[in-house]
């Protein structure tokens, strides 16, 4: 019995190290968080970068940004203890934009320089970018990632044909497609025959007012009605009671 459940534990216990095995260098990735935005639109990506080395820290970081769909404006934030240099120049080809403009310059390059990130530390370098394409839909970011003892980790391969994940992918970033406005459109504009009945401070009662209407009928007209007949009874033994009280004089 013993046996048993130590062979049990075993293959439990080697299960989970593949398994840890295999999710560990996907947690390691060069990433763009978030990872999908709105063709067309502006988004704030953030390029986050793990230190994948025990005996080695991440001293310097650079991002090469897409010259087939070029991004027009690039702004960075700071990031405490980095340098940042933002390299823009010639497109290899130029490129028409959406709103069919001619682009021959952009944005080519981004690098971190002067900080560290420690083993087992991660830091995100922002950069606010648009408008985005609206023909695309993924936009990639090829980035180098060099250590303090000289290695270079290019994170630059394409999507595997298969569609597993390659060793060292490159950052992307997912365009999708606007989402449309809930609702359905433009709501529709009150009645005009009620906002002409009235003036603004109780047009909006009265528009109220025109929708029962149209909508109870004959409810609404009794309603009116009874409070007619209300006001009329008030009337009468307001009446009453000044004439009881001269006969009383």
């Amino acid at each position: 019995m013993t046996s048993t459940v130590r062979r049990v534990s075993a293959v439990a216990a080697g299960a989970l190290a593949v398994t840890l095995g295999l999710a560990m260098p996907a947690l390691a990735h060069v990433t763009v968080n978030p990872g999908t935005a709105e063709q067309g639109g502006w988004t704030k990506i953030a390029f986050r970068v793990p230190n994948e080395r025990d005996n080695a820290s991440t001293t310097k970081v650079e991002v090469a940004f897409p010259t087939d769909h070029p991004l027009p404006f690039v702004s960075v934030r700071p990031v405490s203890g980095w340098k940042v240099k933002v390299t823009q120049g010639k497109l290899p080809q130029p490129v028409v934009s959406d709103d069919g403009d001619k682009i021959t310059e952009s944005v080519l390059k981004i690098t971190w320089t002067g900080g560290k990130i420690e083993s087992g530390q991660f830091q995100e370098f922002e950069a606010s970018v648009g408008p985005l394409p609206k023909n695309v839909d993924a936009l990639e970011f090829p980035t180098e990632q060099t250590y303090s003892n000289g290695e270079v980790v290019k994170w630059a391969d394409p999507p595997k044909a298969d569609g597993s994940e390659a060793e060292h992918p490159a950052p992307t970033l997912k365009l999708v497609a606007p989402k449309a406005e809930e609702g359905g459109g433009e709501a529709a504009p009150a009645s005009p025959s009620a906002a002409a009945a009235a003036g603004p401070d109780v047009a909006p009662s009265v528009a109220a007012v025109a929708e029962d209407d149209d909508e109870g009928g004959s409810g609404t007209a009794a309603l009116v009605l009874g409070g007619l007949g209300l006001l009329a009874g008030l009337v009468g033994a307001g009446a009453g009671i000044t004439a009881l009280r001269r006969s009383r004089g």
